[in-house]
């Protein structure tokens, strides 16, 4: 029997989401727009693609019905501790990530593994850069401080340049590289739609059920194993 879903924000993404829910085994059972606080009863999950403001307020009304949740907002780091506590007092379940595409997580761990290669390669130095469409709110994007992040665990502490674009539709582009007087190494991932971050919040939908516990997208692909040069350059 389908999973009752309930999306949490009827914007692009929603839409996207609800044209590729039954693949995946759900049946859109609620549809809410931002503010609205219907009755939960019978769903077994909800995906949330909102505003930044809205999400610590959207994770408590969801956990307090019992309700596990992908978030896939960004911008609202600052209440990250608030979110985790929530998580955590309420006993339910949180999926979350700023970037839902199974390729940019990939790279994600790319990234990480060419930022421990070069740590002590002191004629490099790095740039983070990404762009996206006119409309999006936040700048750098979430992904790309997530990326930059990665270096950090990665063990480069030199800087980083950071820069971002917004322009036109593209639904997303993010670069990273590393130069010197020698040569250049361009690492770029380019999303052509949002089907492929619609696909993975479903994804983590299926996992979370049945989960405690706050949760990134790449304990859903990876299974938490750490990440090194060696396993991912093998």
């Amino acid at each position: 029997m389908p999973k009752r879903l309930a999306i949490i924000g009827y914007g692009k993404m929603g839409h996207m989401i609800e044209q590729l829910a039954a693949k995946h085994d759900f049946e859109v059972a609620l549809r809410v727009d931002q503010g609205e606080r219907p009755g939960l009863a019978g769903i077994d999950v909800a995906v949330e693609f909102t505003a930044p403001g809205a999400v610590a307020g959207n994770v408590e009304w969801l956990a307090m019905a019992g309700v596990p949740v992908v978030v896939g907002t960004t911008g609202w780091l600052d209440e990250m501790e608030r979110v985790k506590a929530t998580i955590a007092r309420l006993r339910t379940g949180l999926v979350w990530s700023p970037n839902f595409s199974v390729g940019v997580n990939v790279f994600s761990r790319i990234v990480e593994a060419a930022a421990r290669l070069m740590k002590d390669e002191a004629e490099y130095g790095a740039w983070a850069w990404e762009m996206h469409h006119a409309a999006k709110q936040d700048a750098p994007s979430g992904t790309l401080l997530k990326l930059v992040e990665e270096m950090r665990r990665g063990g480069y502490e030199r800087e980083i340049s950071v820069s971002s674009n917004r322009a036109g539709r593209a639904p997303g582009t993010h670069e990273v590289g590393f130069d010197s007087a020698a040569d250049t190494i361009t690492l770029r991932h380019t999303a052509r739609s949002r089907e492929g971050f619609a696909m993975g919040a479903l994804r983590a939908a299926q996992w979370i059920i049945g989960r405690r516990g706050f949760y990134e997208f790449k304990d859903v692909i990876f299974g938490g194993e750490p990440c090194s040069p060696a396993a991912v350059l093998r």
